[in-house]
């Protein structure tokens, strides 16, 4: 799976729509290979980003968990450290 694509469920405040749009983009870039699609494609390859958004974001609304939600500079600041730890 792409490295960009980041978890987005049980944050406090709630993922946002950029951040699900920005995952779906990545998702579709991943699966079609095109970073930046053709024109022939560009209409194929929007939609599938909306697509993938809109069910991003069902799957989002209807997981549920008892774990508390995490904090997002708190995790931020895990992946810094595993970054630094990683490549000095």
């Amino acid at each position: 799976m792409c490295r960009n694509i980041k978890t987005l469920f049980n944050f406090e405040p709630p993922a946002t729509e950029d951040e699900i749009r920005a995952s779906a983009l990545q998702f579709v870039r991943k699966l079609s290979g095109f970073n930046t699609p053709s024109q022939a494609n560009a209409a194929a390859f929007a939609r599938a980003v909306d697509d993938v958004a809109d069910v991003a974001r069902t799957l989002l609304a209807s997981l549920q968990t008892q774990a508390e939600p995490r904090n997002r500079d708190v995790e931020a600041e895990k992946a810094r450290e595993r970054s630094r730890a990683r490549f000095g």
